[in-house]
């Protein structure tokens, strides 16, 4: 029987995240009528989560990194080993929660333009997550600056099915002949707006997006990432740059820069009067933000990583 579903995840430095994730993964194989398979992808991690990977009963094949690399690089590498129809991209920190592979599936199945399909991501309380949104452009920007971005951005709403711009990859289904057609993930997107150009890639060659309510998974982010730190931000920061400069012109990409660095800094200048904010978080992101090529990121990261498992001379 072919494989209609490939889970793919992939893991850095989280055992214990993985282990909900599979777990959850265990619950949907359960209930579904199809062929499914199982891959994850652990990126040279050193608290032993290959390990629990292949000791899970739900794994099909662990590919271990010897060296850590980019999310793009990764899901696009389990995009290419993966064997069905359709591929639910996952975080080690995704959970998915009952009917969410169903739901996914019926929607993309259903809709033969459909390149990809991502569920509504909740907080382990329960509230919801943006997790679809406009493509970023001059015009986001700008509702941003203005605080109307839940109005006019944010699209991960209502209760049916709906077409959007992109969706959040922590949890995504992606239709594997779109993925191939397009040639997978952008490497040069370490992290952070990856699945943003690879949506904008998949509306260029004719398909679409879906954003599906019905489908939830609880997204434990901050378990994962703590406060984030400079490198997050710099890599975030950068990133989007790179995707605007990639689809726009040089003047929108400057423009999206002088107005997402003025809504921070109306952030942070909030942040000093109300309790629970953290001014100079908002503050580094007003930097990074001006200045998207200085410092370092999450893939300068990767690669002092890498180089401290390099024995030395």
């Amino acid at each position: 029987m072919s494989v209609e579903i490939s889970f793919c995840v992939v893991n850095t430095e989280q055992r214990g995240l993985l282990r909900y994730c599979l777990d959850a993964i265990a619950r949907e194989r359960a209930t579904v009528d199809f062929e499914t398979e199982v891959l994850v992808l652990d990126n040279a991690s050193r608290d032993g989560s290959a390990d629990v990977a292949r000791q899970h009963p739900v794994t099909t094949e662990v590919i271990a990194l010897t060296e850590r690399r980019g999310k793009g690089v990764n899901d696009s590498e389990l995009l290419r080993r993966a064997r069905g129809r359709f591929c639910l991209l996952l975080n080690e920190d995704s959970e998915l929660e009952p009917g969410a592979t169903v739901a996914l599936h019926a929607a993309l199945a259903s809709d033969e333009r459909a390149g990809a399909a991502g569920a509504m991501l909740v907080r382990p309380d329960g509230e919801q997550q943006p997790s679809a949104w406009r493509f970023p452009s001059p015009g986001s920007a700008l509702m941003t600056a203005m605080f109307l971005h839940k109005a006019f951005v944010v699209q991960s709403t209502g209760e049916d099915v709906r077409s959007v711009d992109w969706v959040q990859s922590a949890a995504m289904l992606v239709r594997r002949e779109a993925a191939v057609q397009i040639g997978y993930f952008d490497p040069q997107f370490f992290v952070y707006s990856d699945e943003v150009d690879f949506c904008r890639r998949l509306a260029g060659a004719g398909w679409h997006t879906l954003y599906v309510p019905s489908a939830r998974a609880v997204h434990h982010e901050q378990l994962s990432t703590g406060n984030v730190p400079t490198r997050r931000i710099v890599e975030f920061s950068r990133n989007r740059d790179r995707y605007m400069r990639k689809h726009h012109s040089a003047v929108s990409a400057a423009l999206v820069r002088y107005l997402t660095a003025y809504a921070y800094a109306l952030r942070a200048a909030g942040a000093l009067v109300l309790p629970g904010h953290d001014p100079k978080r908002y503050a580094k992101h007003v930097t990074a933000t001006l200045r998207p090529n200085r410092g370092e990121g999450l893939a300068e990261g990767a690669e002092e990583f890498n180089r401290q498992l390099k024995p030395g001379p």
